[in-house]
């Protein structure tokens, strides 16, 4: 056994540094060590750690044999942990020994606790565990309880004081609590939700047991909840009208989508789901087909895929292809060169293509495009190049593609009207944006918003009696919410009053809230025959519309002809 000059100095200094401390040569025999370990550990100088400590000889031996500097590990010694710390002994170079120092969890709580961060921690633990509206206990691995928070004083009536330091099995037996979640923990080991009775009220208790490193069960995290107080705050919420409308307003803020020129307005879930692919479709670049009648908001829907693109820093260039005639339409869309044809500017002109170039192409009303301009089109979108007029050098540009149409595209290609290429390549992603009808939800909304944006632009303050607002969400709507803006504008310019009444409604709204017919027995006032007839078409049409979709059927359920069907749809802008 290796022996050290002024041993009895050396050992005053292991004893003066109150650690347990442990000193062997290279055959693991204990040669020097504190009083501390001989009194924790029950060893002395020449016993072997071999035999009496085998958990800390081998990675002792480790550090012996050289095959490591140094150790640092956490070990179990006599139902005790403690953290080990291992260093070799030299002597010219060589390896004579090694210095054990342990420090057991006692002192390194100690220790942790003395720290200033470790204390900024637990002062932030103790606000996190007290804020809580859920009521907390925390107990250790037998189900005694260490921590109680103030939402458990509150649920309980009982201060912490009286409960801290008990066991669950004691609250159990004492009528505090019938079952108890953190003891089915502690046996289980494993997460635990109950339902309690307690005082006439209901809790729900769930515990999580926590492990330690050693997958040994340290604590019993339990959360409640007295779920008869929420039954009762949601009664109470049901009575209060006031928040019952902010609640609604809520919805509608989460389910709108703001819009640099005006919001989005949807409840109704065919709307929402509109809105949800629109969003879902502006992050790719594939083309979108939107579909729907005259005035449901194509554009609006437009505006959002494209601010919603990585477009969206580029340009929006919109084009309605039935508002340019069509010897034009190819020039304003791929633009021309020096005299292309008369009237031609001299320097020539780039193209809505160019134009857009980077951004997005909305082009309305796309089932109005001239064949051989869908020709162009349909190179584009296979290449990515255009030729302007009058021009043979091809230009490549970035653009994606937006269409819109309220017509059907197959009839249309049916009928020759629509080439069946261009049709596949633009119906990529179809988007259906339902009519005002389809939307039943949304119609008050709608009201109020353009109600209250008029009367802000006209700085008045205008509002609607419960009778106009009735007769007004029930009305069908047959142009969309373009009629339905167009109408509030005016109601809001025209009514003398600041509060609009029945009287200040147009004539086919007001007839149409008598059960949305006329009645038989009785002709309104001031209505001529013509108007009434008039009125019935258009409702008559709407309907039919609504449920054949496209010109040739309705006139076979008419049994009139298809130019009639067209000429009437036209005179009643359903078209």
């Amino acid at each position: 056994m290796h022996t050290y000059p002024d041993t009895p100095k050396i050992q005053a200094l292991i004893d003066a540094t109150a650690r347990v401390m442990i000193i062997t040569d290279q055959k693991g025999t204990v040669t020097l060590l504190s009083k501390l370990a001989q009194e924790k550990l029950n060893i002395s100088p020449g016993n072997s750690l071999k035999t009496e400590l085998p958990d800390c000889w081998f990675p002792i031996l480790s550090i012996l044999r050289g095959t490591q500097k140094s150790r640092e590990l956490p070990l179990q010694i006599f139902d005790q942990e403690y953290l080990v710390n291992i260093n070799p002994i030299m002597e010219n170079g060589d390896i004579i020994g090694a210095a054990c120092i342990m420090v057991d969890s006692v002192q390194l709580d100690t220790m942790a606790q003395g720290l200033p961060s470790f204390q900024t921690l637990l002062r932030q633990l103790d606000t996190i565990i007290d804020s809580s509206s859920d009521g907390l206990f925390v107990c250790d691995a037998n189900a005694n309880v260490i921590r109680m928070n103030p939402a458990s004083e509150k649920i309980h009536n009982l201060p912490a004081a009286e409960i801290v330091g008990r066991n669950m099995r004691e609250l159990i037996e004492t009528g505090f609590i019938d079952r108890s979640a953190a003891l089915d923990a502690s046996i289980h080991k494993k997460r635990i939700s109950l339902l309690q009775n307690k005082n006439g009220h209901k809790l729900i208790s769930i515990a999580t047991p926590v492990f330690g490193e050693q997958g040994e069960l340290i604590r019993i995290v339990v959360s409640e909840r007295d779920i008869t107080e929420i039954d009762n705050l949601q009664h109470e919420l049901e009575k209060q009208q006031a928040l019952k409308d902010s609640l609604r307003d809520q919805m509608l803020a989460m389910q709108q989508v703001e819009l640099d020129s005006q919001p989005i307005i949807a409840r109704s879930p065919a709307m929402i789901r509109a809105l949800h692919q629109s969003i879902k479709v502006a992050k790719a670049t594939s083309s979108v087909l939107l579909l729907g009648e005259s005035g449901v908001g194509k554009g609006l829907i437009a505006d959002l895929i494209h601010k919603k693109s990585q477009r969206a820093d580029q340009p929006l260039i919109k084009i309605n292809c039935g508002a340019i005639p069509e010897s034009l339409i190819e020039a304003e869309l791929f633009g021309y060169e020096k005299g292309a044809f008369t009237g031609a500017q001299a320097s020539g002109k780039p193209g809505h293509f160019e134009l857009a170039d980077g951004g997005t192409l909305f082009l309305d009303e796309i089932a109005e495009l001239p064949l051989p301009s869908q020709v162009k089109l349909l190179r584009f979108l296979e290449d990515g190049q255009i030729t302007r007029l009058g021009d043979t050098k091809e230009r490549t540009v970035d653009v994606r593609i937006i269409a819109a149409t309220h017509q059907d595209l197959s009839e249309m290609v049916t009928r020759g009207k629509f080439r069946l290429d261009l049709y596949y390549r633009l119906n990529v992603i179809p988007i259906q944006i339902p009519s005002v009808r389809e939307r039943p939800d949304c119609v008050l909304p709608l009201i109020r918003h353009y109600i209250d944006k008029f009367s802000t632009q006209s700085e008045t303050q205008k509002r609607l009696t419960r009778a106009a607002l009735d007769a007004l969400a029930s009305y069908s709507y047959p142009g969309n919410v373009r009629e339905l803006m167009n109408i509030c504008e005016r109601l809001v310019v025209m009514s003398d009053t600041d509060l609009i009444d029945l009287p200040d409604l147009p004539s086919q709204i007001t007839f149409n809230s008598q059960g949305n017919e006329f009645p038989a027995h009785h002709i309104p006032p001031g209505v001529s025959l013509q108007e009434a007839l008039d009125l019935m078409e258009k409702k008559l049409l709407a309907e039919a519309l609504r449920q054949y979709k496209n010109q040739t059927k309705i006139a076979a359920a008419l049994n009139v002809n298809q130019s009639t069907i067209a000429r009437k749809l036209k005179k009643h802008h359903l078209t």
